[in-house]
């Protein structure tokens, strides 16, 4: 079955547990090389999302924002793949990212999942995965997920049988 590019979906979280529960169905899901952006402002659930993520791809450390240190480096025991979580909120400048070696990080077939993403817009891939998070009442999230190639719409269905139940 052929999906087209550009793909979306509207999904509304309740609670931070089913913000993680939909990052470990995308986490479950994701290919190597896959670039997944997180757009939202703090305090949207970002970085639930990532826990959930970390969990689902098989992470065995609990998953925390890397605001400070920019970059959290997560590996799997079982094929030794490496997760990267990238918090570029700090980042002044896309041209401060290089130095982080994000360039590298985007073109490996390791996975990266940025947070604040618009900040190092022209070096993101022309593929990725782009999630953005608007915040409802205290614990309710929509977000809106949409897929910029098709290699990235199988990652939108996964989230959407979540959903579907």
């Amino acid at each position: 079955m052929s999906v087209p590019a550009s793909i979306t979906l509207e999904i509304e979280s309740l609670n931070v547990e089913e913000t993680e529960a939909l990052g470990a169905a995308l986490g479950a899901q994701l290919d190597p090389g896959d670039v997944v952006c997180l757009e939202g402002d703090l305090g949207a659930g970002k970085t639930a999302l990532v826990r959930g993520v970390g969990r689902g791809w098989g992470v065995l450390e609990r998953v925390t924002s890397p605001t400070f240190t920019l970059v959290h480096e997560h590996r799997r025991t079982q094929d030794d793949r490496v997760l990267y979580h990238v918090d570029c909120y700090r980042l002044e400048r896309a041209a401060d990212a290089w130095s982080l070696g994000l360039e590298e990080m985007l073109h490996s077939t390791d996975n990266v999942v940025l947070e604040w993403p618009e900040r190092v817009a022209e070096m993101l891939p022309d593929g990725r995965l782009w999630i953005e998070f608007e915040i409802g009442d205290d614990t309710r999230r929509t977000l809106r997920v949409s897929a910029s190639e098709d290699r990235y719409a199988h990652l939108i269905e996964a989230l959407r049988s979540r959903v579907a139940g």
